[in-house]
């Protein structure tokens, strides 16, 4: 620090921007200035001062008196001003020593001051809080750490040092801290529900017989073993979409365009369970998949009415030949009850011949007779016979103006 001090004395006087002189630190604390200073000394007091002061431009203008005033500026006695006397530069330990007298007992500084560390609160016995809010912090961070609450649809699988160490069960369980021990919790009963595609996106794939369907399905699964789920595959649930869209397309490639448009889901989806659970196991996924269901199958937008109309005349055929096949059907039973019934009567013809001829004879004239009105021609000199019941059943009821009856 003497040496700095030496090499700033070595310095000289130094003017400033006005006539007044400078004095460094060192100089105001007593130290004399080298005798080797170029500068010029000040002028006497006594001496004549001219008729108008200089400013610090060298000029005779006046100096501005409407804005802050420079403190290196001569006052009216040529020295240089300021608000404790003639300013001097600030030394190193000046700076140090000024910092360090801002702040507070203990050295910290108040609140805005931007000194050293804030002190601790005290206790009062004394003490210092420090270590009671030290011990606090450490207990719950370990009883955060250890004590574990598994809920009874979860279930847990304990890390050690990133390293699989066991699985915990529904109930309280205890582990060591963290980071020693990690848990993971995932609930392994519920549900999940994935949605393909996303949203109302247009999923196309090809049948076998080389047309063209938009489908959307929805596959239901669960976790079946949660150390295989979470250690086994990077991401299990794009690993279940993605084996879920391959498995579809298979099971569609298997099918015609009608099978999947009409009877056909019952099996497509039977066969996509039976895909995706057999690649889900080869890879050791720990997923079970616990059905599939296809919500829609319509063909492309962009044929979608020719297709309708297609399909409008295809089932207008149909119902067609429904039609006539159940009036085939309603024929054949009839002509095989009348080929039943005269077998019947031909066992009956060859036992009796007359008599199964005068029974068919009599049985024609009844149900042709039954169906005609009846003609009655007697003998002559008889009495005629009037049918009145049939005549009363026949004739109009009369008039009400011909009977008299009001």
């Amino acid at each position: 620090m003497s040496g700095l001090r030496g090499r700033i004395a070595n310095l000289g006087w130094i003017r400033p921007i006005g006539s007044g002189p400078q004095v460094l630190a060192d100089d105001a604390a007593g130290d004399p200035p080298s005798d080797s200073s170029p500068e010029k000394p000040a002028p006497k007091p006594d001496s004549k001062p001219s008729g108008k002061p200089k400013n610090p431009f060298g000029d005779s203008r006046p100096p501005r008196s409407d804005g802050p005033r420079n403190p290196w500026l001569p006052g009216a006695d040529g020295k240089p001003t300021g608000p404790e006397g003639p300013r001097r530069s600030a030394s190193i330990e000046d700076i140090f020593r000024g910092r360090t007298n801002r702040g507070g007992p203990g050295g910290g500084g108040g609140p805005g001051m931007g000194g050293g560390l804030p002190r601790f609160p005290t206790r009062p016995g004394g003490g210092s809080w420090l270590p009671v809010a030290i011990a606090a912090v450490v207990l719950l961070w370990v009883g955060s750490s250890t004590v574990h609450f598994i809920k009874p649809q979860d279930k847990g699988v304990v890390a050690t040092f990133g390293s699989y160490t066991r699985t915990l069960g529904p109930g309280m369980a205890f582990t060591l801290p963290w980071p020693i021990q990690t848990v993971k919790v995932r609930d392994v009963t519920s549900i999940r529900r994935d949605s393909i595609p996303e949203g109302d996106g247009e999923r196309l794939m090809l049948t076998s017989d080389q047309n063209l369907v938009d489908i959307s399905y929805l596959v239901r699964w669960n976790i079946k073993d949660l150390k295989l789920f979470t250690y086994q595959l990077a991401d299990p649930e794009q690993t279940v979409r993605e084996v879920a869209e391959a498995a579809m397309r298979q099971s569609i490639a298997e099918e015609t365009l009608a099978g999947v448009m009409g009877g056909g889901r019952a099996l497509i989806e039977s066969n996509m369970r039976t895909r995706m659970q057999a690649v889900l196991d080869a890879y050791r996924a720990g997923v079970k998949i616990q059905g599939v269901e296809i919500k829609k199958t319509d063909p492309p937008e962009k044929v979608k009415d020719a297709f309708k109309e297609v399909s409008a005349a295809q089932q207008d055929a149909q119902s067609s030949v429904n039609r006539a096949q159940a009036w085939a059907q309603q024929l054949t039973a009839s002509a095989q009850g009348e080929a039943a019934a005269f077998d019947k009567v031909y066992g009956q013809y060859k036992l009796a011949p007359e008599v199964t001829k005068r029974r068919l004879y009599y049985e024609t004239m009844e149900r042709v007779l039954s169906q005609t009105d009846k003609v009655i021609i007697e003998a002559p000199g008889t009495v005629p016979y009037l049918p009145l019941p049939q005549m009363k059943t026949t004739q109009p009821p009369a008039d009400a103006a011909t009977t008299g009856v009001k």
